[in-house]
């Protein structure tokens, strides 16, 4: 794990466990994300646990890898998911709770997660995108190796695509 998640707080894979804090989490910081990215929706919280059920299945079939970055008492500051993993690549898509911006963390927990995909479940390429005025969320990309490739749109807003390279996976 990155020094700079050690020791507190820490990533780790979403388990059951986690629901009621990842709940808390997007409640506590929908307004605050929907700035920059699209609301997830009523609908959203409405069906939380049935949803949460079906990533942990999607995450049990290898489709996804659902994290969390947590504190020391459990809270959740931050999200950091690898989706639609296929042929050794996958997309790169996080949220870090307002009260946990600016202080490197969501920087360390893309780190974080770009070293388990090559070491742990042998991801070559990670994908990414975001909107355009979404400044923070482009530096992450930028400090973490990620590199511009194209124009798009994410949610009906002008974006950006992103691509990083992982090199040959662990098990190659």
């Amino acid at each position: 794990m990155d020094k700079e998640l050690e020791p507190h707080p820490k990533l780790e894979l979403l388990t059951a466990e986690h629901g009621p804090a990842v709940l808390e989490f997007e409640r506590e910081n929908r307004a605050y994300f929907a700035a920059s990215v699209p609301d997830r929706g009523d609908a959203y919280f409405a069906e939380f646990e049935e949803r949460q059920r079906g990533l942990l299945a999607e995450q049990a079939a290898g489709v996804c890898l659902f994290h969390v970055v947590v504190d020391d008492g459990g809270q959740v500051l931050g999200r950091v998911n690898l989706v639609d993993v296929e042929e050794g690549e996958a997309e790169l898509g996080y949220r870090i709770a307002r009260t946990a911006t600016g202080q490197g963390l969501a920087t360390a927990a893309v780190r974080e997660v770009l070293r388990r995909a090559r070491a742990e479940y042998g991801l070559r390429r990670v994908r990414a995108r975001t909107t355009l005025d979404n400044a923070g969320s482009r530096a992450v990309l930028a400090r973490t190796g990620f590199a511009e490739t194209a124009e798009l749109e994410v949610g009906g807003r002008p974006g950006l695509a992103f691509v990083r390279d992982l090199g040959p996976a662990a098990a190659e």
